[in-house]
């Protein structure tokens, strides 16, 4: 399908897994635009980017002699355990030779070379490009990749399915009004009724998503929720520790949680999810993060309040039967970088109607 809406890109599922990966250092090699706004983003995470900032007259002539400097400039100014290049449109056009660079630097910081670019229909091109340059240097394991391999192909699965890349094109939407959701929330919660909060999130945006669940027990501690999240220890290196922190701080502020699922594991995890919300029998359900990834037949006859960051989401949800959509605008800028859970809007709303 060819998708008339902005899709995400290669080449920063690309730098997104670089970080994951604990890389210190990640140069972008292309114009000094590229992929800028993430780049800053990611910086606030802990990770430098830089880029050889390749200009006109590079296209033309090539661009190694400035990535062999700024990988030394790199190295000499930051000392870093470990570097990735990562190629953009332009390096992968005019046919430059990352790793050719790389050996040319002298650099002794490892150093991984991912050739990718933004024309793949799906970005996970960037982050498998990226993860199989990890294990060719032993950085993770063959198992890990086949891993990573089957949880992002599952992750595009659900997309496809039920997603923002189910359709050309999607309206986007602020979803419903977060105090008229709030309220029908609480309501449900104090009735007596029988309810499951899940927390089905990508990666770090869990450190919000997991205060709408955290919310919801703070004004109705004594309801009949079962509360579930996709913290089990698994997965890269950064995801592993964020699960152990939310999942510590959940637990220390009152929650008793079933953990079912990794935080990379978001897309394969629907139908677990599913069967256990078979098992449970809510009347209400409090979902956020990647709702969509349960198959519709789990939620049928269940009122649920789903909460995703994906304005383009909220038709997909609607179309599945959520009865209620929340959207967390500007979630993920807000969730870069943090140790610890960010308060919500939703959850922020759900205390002020207390």
């Amino acid at each position: 399908m060819k998708y008339m809406h902005p899709r995400p890109s290669s080449i920063v599922a690309a730098l997104y897994t670089a970080r994951d990966l604990t890389v210190d250092v990640a140069i972008l090699h292309g114009p000094s635009g590229c992929s800028f706004k993430h780049a800053r983003l990611l910086e606030e995470d802990g990770m430098r980017v830089l880029t050889t900032s390749l200009a006109d007259n590079e296209f033309i002539f090539g661009g190694q002699k400035p990535l062999e400097d700024v990988l030394r400039y790199a190295e000499d100014q930051f000392n870093p355990r470990r570097m990735a290049v990562i190629g953009t449109c332009v390096a992968m056009i005019i046919g430059e030779d990352l790793q050719s660079a790389i050996d040319s630097a002298g650099v002794t910081t490892p150093t991984i070379a991912v050739d990718i670019h933004a024309g793949y229909l799906e970005n996970i091109a960037g982050v498998l490009a990226t993860l199989e340059a990890a294990c060719e240097a032993g950085w993770i394991s063959g198992e890990e990749l086949n891993r990573q391999r089957f949880v992002m192909e599952k992750a595009n699965e659900v997309e496809r399915l039920r997603g923002a890349a189910s359709q050309a094109y999607i309206e986007p939407s602020r979803g419903d009004l977060k105090h008229i959701a709030a309220q029908r929330l609480i309501e449900l919660s104090r009735s007596g009724k029988k309810g499951a909060a899940i927390l089905n999130a990508k990666k770090e945006t869990a450190y919000m998503f997991a205060d709408e669940l955290i919310a919801l027990h703070d004004v109705c501690p004594d309801a009949d929720i079962t509360y579930i999240a996709n913290l089990e220890q698994r997965g890269l290196p950064k995801t592993r520790r964020d699960a152990q922190r939310i999942y510590d701080e959940m637990v220390n502020r009152g929650l008793e949680i079933e953990a079912i699922g990794a935080l990379d594991e978001y897309g394969a995890n629907g139908v677990l999810l599913g069967k256990r919300l078979q098992e449970i029998a809510p009347a209400f359900a409090l979902i956020a993060g990647v709702p969509h990834a349960i198959p519709p037949e789990y939620t049928r006859g269940i009122e649920c309040f789903s909460v995703t960051n994906g304005p383009r989401q909220v038709g997909p949800l609607r179309a599945i039967g959520h009865q209620h959509v929340i959207v967390e605008i500007d979630l993920h800028p807000k969730t870069l970088g943090v140790r610890d859970i960010v308060e919500s809007e939703f959850g922020a709303i759900l205390r002020s109607l207390a």
